[in-house]
C-alpha cells in the first residue's frame, strides 16, 4: 500500500537529521542502506502477522556510509511479511483500518517535522 496522501515525494533532508526524526517516530535504519538508498522500517505485529511501514530514500549529494548525505524520500508505503517469501506490498493485500490509520498519524507527523525542517533551509537562505 502506498501513502499518496502523505507528501514526502520531493522532500529533502540530512541524514543525521533524518536518522533523528524517523528513530523518533519508530523507524529504524539499521542495515536497510546502500551508498545511494537508505530504507526504513517500523515493525507492527498485529495477531499472528507482520506488518512493516517502509520509507525509502535516496542520496542527491553525498555519501551514508561517511553520515554526510542529503536524501530525497519517496512514497511510503505499508508491507504484509509472509514467511519466507518476503513483504507484499500489492494492491491485493488487506490491512487492518487501526494499522492504517496509525500509520498515516506517524507519517504526517514526520511529514510536519520534515516541512519545518525545509522551512528553516529556506530561512537561512534569504
Amino acid at each position: 500500500m502506498r501513502f499518496e496522501q502523505v507528501d514526502f515525494d520531493g522532500l529533502t533532508a540530512p541524514l543525521d537529521r533524518l536518522d533523528y526524526i524517523m528513530e523518533k517516530h519508530g523507524l529504524i535504519r539499521a542495515e536497510g542502506w546502500d551508498y545511494e538508498r537508505v530504507t526504513y522500517d517500523r515493525k507492527f505485529e498485529i495477531q499472528s502477522d507482520t506488518y512493516y511501514l517502509r520509507v525509502q530514500a535516496f542520496v542527491i549529494e553525498g555519501d551514508v556510509g561517511a553520515h554526510k548525505a542529503t536524501l530525497q524520500l519517496l512514497t511510503p508505503l505499508l508491507g504484509k511479511h509472509y514467511y519466507p517469501h518476503g513483504v507484499e506490498y500489492g494492491e491485493g493485500e488487506t490491512f487492518p483500518a487501526h494499522l492504517v490509520e496509525q500509520c498515516e498519524s506517524l507519517l504526517l507527523d514526520i511529514e510536519g517535522e520534515l516541512g519545518s525542517l525545509q522551512q528553516s533551509k529556506k530561512d537561512e537562505r534569504v
